[in-house]
């Protein structure tokens, strides 16, 4: 007796192969029917024999492609329509779209084989790929994920890929990116006013170049690289001057697993991340480098000794493996082995990615650039992730996860959260889906503020939102640039949510936990404050659903010319070590503050410019500043960072104390913890010790902290978010220290616990109506 179903299929199915799995399936199991590409996701009609259908369903559900992520499936009872077969019919369009977009995806082993295969028609071509493999987000132009709404639709595939395109039995089979060196766009290369063309021959160059110490512009799936050889010193240089990127790490790509093993100490968790499906730079420790921390912070930074300039002052390397196939024929021509691959764009700005634009800003930057034809839709960095005490998280979104959907929120009205202004990154929430946009930047450079704008626009008009059904969503900061661009969103609303709830929110919202009360630690920076001063050192009590209340918080301190204070940690220390008693002279050895911290000391004591934070992050700076760092940072967190490598120098030393951080009144007070690391560097303790002594001081007041408030309002989980919980030291003593209680520990895996994962804190709290 026939049976019929009508299915609708939602996740990551759209671009994955999930049609052609389907009629493969369809066709084994002697189902007739259709299945096409709608709106919400994929829909199926098939039916047969009752025994035969509900195989199709169970295997729909357990043998779906590799790159699927299905999250629900949808089965309604049909009459049967007597098909005679089944059939892959166009793509549906009936309201607006809220499927999920896959993000970019790794080059497959099946495409490599035929990559070096000499008899086969893509040989050495940089644009194989197939339905488990190759750009997506990168070419989307439009939803649903058919070839006329992809970067591809001006190259018209030849007879060759189209009868790959029909095949049901081929792996190509309604892959939209499909081409061959006949019909597809190629590489060429510019070398000043000398263009190299054809495949071979630019790589070839390329690969030469490359050798010979030059800089070379690659064009990736989401944008330009800079690309120079990691282990030549004067190329190295080179880039860090004209890029103007003084000290900030450069990402580095090696050749395979094997050169990684002997780059980086790799954990099965690091080696998982490093060769999952999202291909992200991993940050792991450099091979012999840690516990070897340098004291000095003069102009001979210290790095990875086989890799110098790579990673100043450092002991960890960003490192990721080749993703696309021109990364696999640049090293199979010839190129070395250990190359940086960072961002093509000078310090700040966002990376280049359309190519007319991409040869005027690299025209100062690249001696050569290596240029392919299929235009790039969106620009997408690189993601970074590291292994964290707490499980994966990822510091910086970009290819590989954005934009996908990293939970779905308890509503139906669209939401627009724009995020922070540093680090930014904006989430969309549509049909109840969280989609997160990759990384943006730091909207105080006007090249970062126009990427963003691009970006609302194109998600905006991707998920066809309307203007009226809309709720933009910004930061309590009445002066943030993302505040004030709100205002501009055609919306039916517009409401700001606080800072620090937020980044709490984002935790709980990647674990769907919408009503558990639990205790919130949001250490980062800066953050607008509900009493208009400068927050990062937060204790919260609550949940999404009804809203956090502040219960505590680092003591107040005086922070001297605002912002400027978070570019020159003695600035930031001026303001904290003015509550401290019996300290030592400042501007004497081993402190030497200089002008800079007398002048900010001054405005303290007349309290003029000045403004209250409880700030953990110039918390952290400060004790920065007394353990050798005076000097202003030149990338954001980069006085913490140093701080938290030179804690890890002290390994070997005996079992060392944590300073006193007291915890009472709702207060951590910060004078005891701060009076005896200057006390310390006064009588000369190695400075490495000091460092490690603060972080276990700064873990054991909080750890203290969350105890004895966790047990008053009695809450059993602590959820920890911002940027200061990037330090993989603290983390690791909080986790010691967690184990011996009761509390459960939950910190950020699918965003970023810093600025990066603002926007989906705050669509949380919209969602639930928990505004300012």
């Amino acid at each position: 007796m026939l049976s019929a179903r009508s299915i609708k299929v939602r996740g990551v199915v759209q671009g994955v192969g999930f049609r052609p799995f389907v009629f493969r399936l369809a066709s084994q199991h002697g189902i007739a029917g259709w299945v096409l590409n709608g709106d919400d996701g994929v829909e199926i009609f098939a039916e047969g024999p009752g025994p035969a259908v509900e195989l199709f369903l169970q295997l729909l559900r357990t043998d779906a492609p590799p790159t699927a992520q299905i999250t629900a499936i949808e089965v309604r009872a049909e009459s049967p329509a007597a098909l005679e077969d089944f059939t892959i019919r166009e793509s549906a369009r009936g309201h607006a779209p809220s499927v999920r977009i896959l993000p970019d995806l790794p080059v497959c082993d099946a495409c490599l084989g035929e990559l070096f295969d000499p008899a086969n028609r893509r040989y050495k071509y940089p644009y194989i790929n197939c339905t488990n493999c190759g750009p997506r987000y990168t070419v989307i132009l439009g939803l649903p994920y058919d070839r006329a709404f992809t970067a591809m639709k001006g190259w018209p595939m030849d007879e060759f890929c189209a009868r790959q395109y029909a095949d049901p039995s081929d792996r190509r089979f309604h892959a939209q990116p499909l081409c061959c060196p006949v019909c597809g766009p190629n590489f060429y290369l510019r070398v000043g006013d000398e263009i190299i063309s054809g495949n071979e021959a630019s790589i070839v160059k390329a690969a030469q170049l490359l050798r010979e110490g030059k800089i070379v512009g690659v064009k990736g799936l989401g944008g330009y690289h800079l690309a120079c050889d990691a282990t030549n010193f004067a190329a190295v240089g080179a880039l860090r001057t004209r890029k103007y990127r003084k000290e900030k790490p450069f990402a580095l790509m090696v050749r395979n697993i094997e050169d990684a093993r002997r780059l980086v100490e790799l954990s099965t968790e690091s080696e998982a991340l490093l060769t999952s499906i999202a291909r992200p730079i991993v940050l792991a420790p450099a091979r012999g480098l840690r516990g070897t921390a340098n004291l000095d912070v003069g102009p001979n930074l210290r790095a990875t000794p086989q890799l110098p300039g790579i990673a100043p002052d450092n002991d960890e390397l960003g490192v990721m493996l080749p993703y696309t196939p021109l990364h696999h024929l640049l090293f199979d021509a010839g190129a070395p082995h250990i190359l940086v691959m960072t961002s093509a764009n000078r310090s700040s700005e966002p990376i280049a990615y359309d190519d007319h634009a991409a040869a005027e800003q690299l025209a100062s930057i690249a001696d050569s650039i290596l240029i392919g034809k299929r235009p790039i839709a969106r620009r997408v960095d690189d993601s970074v992730v590291r292994a964290s005490h707490f499980g994966p998280v990822i510091l910086r979104r970009g290819r590989g996860y954005a934009p996908g959907s990293v939970t779905t929120l308890p509503t139906n009205p669209a939401i627009l959260a724009l995020g922070a202004d540093l680090k930014n990154a904006i989430t969309l929430v549509v049909g109840g889906q969280a989609f997160v946009s990759q990384h943006i930047g730091d909207l105080d450079h006007f090249e970062c503020l126009q990427a963003f704008r691009e970006t609302i626009d194109d998600l905006v008009s991707m998920y066809e939102v309307r203007p009226e059904d809309l709720l933009a969503v910004h930061d309590a900061h009445p002066q943030y640039v993302s505040t004030l661009h709100a205002a501009a969103i055609e919306c039916a609303d517009r409401r700001s949510v606080q800072h620090h709830r937020a980044h709490i929110a984002s935790v709980l919202a990647e674990r769907k936990e919408w009503r558990r009360p639990v205790l919130g630690l949001s250490f980062d920076g800066t953050g607008y404050g509900d009493d208009g001063t400068i927050w990062g050192g937060e204790f919260f009590i609550g949940s999404i659903a009804d809203g956090f209340q502040r219960v505590a918080h680092l003591r107040p301190a005086a922070l001297a010319g605002g912002d400027a204070a978070a570019r020159y940690p003695v600035q930031a220390a001026a303001g904290f070590l003015e509550q401290v008693e019996d300290l030592p002279d400042m501007s004497d050895a081993p402190f030497d503050f200089g002008d800079r911290y007398r002048a900010a000391a001054e405005l303290v004591r007349k309290n003029v410019r000045t403004f209250s934070t409880t700030s953990m992050g110039r918390l952290f700076d400060a004790a920065a500043a007394l353990l050798g760092f005076t000097r202003g940072v030149t990338f954001e967190g980069q006085a913490a960072q140093w701080l938290e490598h030179l804690a890890h120098g002290r390994r070997g030393s005996p079992a060392i104390e944590p300073y006193p951080f007291p915890f009472a009144g709702g207060e951590l007070d910060f004078r005891p913890l701060l009076h005896a690391i200057a006390a310390d560097r006064g009588r000369g303790r190695d400075p490495r010790e000091v460092a490690y002594a603060f972080h276990l001081g700064a873990a054991h007041g909080a750890a203290q902290a969350s105890v004895q408030l966790a047990e008053t309002h009695n809450v059993d989980a602590v959820v920890l978010s911002g940027g200061v919980f990037q330090n993989e030291l603290l983390l690791g003593m909080l986790k010691s220290l967690f184990e011996s209680t009761c509390l459960h520990i939950w910190t950020n895996h699918a965003v970023p616990p810093n600025d990066g994962g603002i926007s989906l804190g705050q669509a949380a709290l919209a969602a639930f109506g928990q505004f300012n």
